[in-house]
């Protein structure tokens, strides 16, 4: 029998225009860890994470380019899964979070809210229904 690597997690990569600003966000809105950020005279990196969530976070020579197509049935650029969606709401919102989307039950058998982060990546947090 052949050894099977089991796979940890998986996180998105934003392009971002100010990693600082962005990780700022990440950490002071939605209680995210700023794990790692360097270099550290002028950062363009960072790693935030929370619980199992992970994100990566890099500045470069170029502007964001979140979700393209923007579809409107496909605008999200990551699912953060939760299983207390109206908890999470409602710290978030104490926090001074806006939605884009407030929370509700999806017509996709989801619940959960949405929020767009300075650079207009869009994030559903919530979890399937049932």
């Amino acid at each position: 029998m052949t050894a099977r690597a089991i796979l940890n997690g998986m996180a998105p990569f934003f392009i971002v225009r100010d990693v600082v600003v962005s990780a700022a966000f990440y950490r002071d809105a939605l209680g995210f860890t700023v794990m790692h950020m360097s270099p550290e005279e002028a950062p363009f990196f960072a790693i935030v994470v929370r619980d199992g969530a992970m994100l990566f976070l890099k500045s470069v020579e170029a502007e964001p380019v979140p979700n393209p197509a923007r579809a409107a049935n496909a605008r999200w650029d990551s699912y953060v899964n939760t299983d207390e969606p109206d908890v999470l709401a409602a710290e978030f919102l104490g926090r001074g979070v806006v939605f884009s989307v407030p929370l509700q039950d999806t017509g996709d058998g989801l619940r959960g809210f949405e929020l767009r982060d300075p650079d207009g990546y869009t994030l559903f947090f919530g979890r399937p229904r049932g």
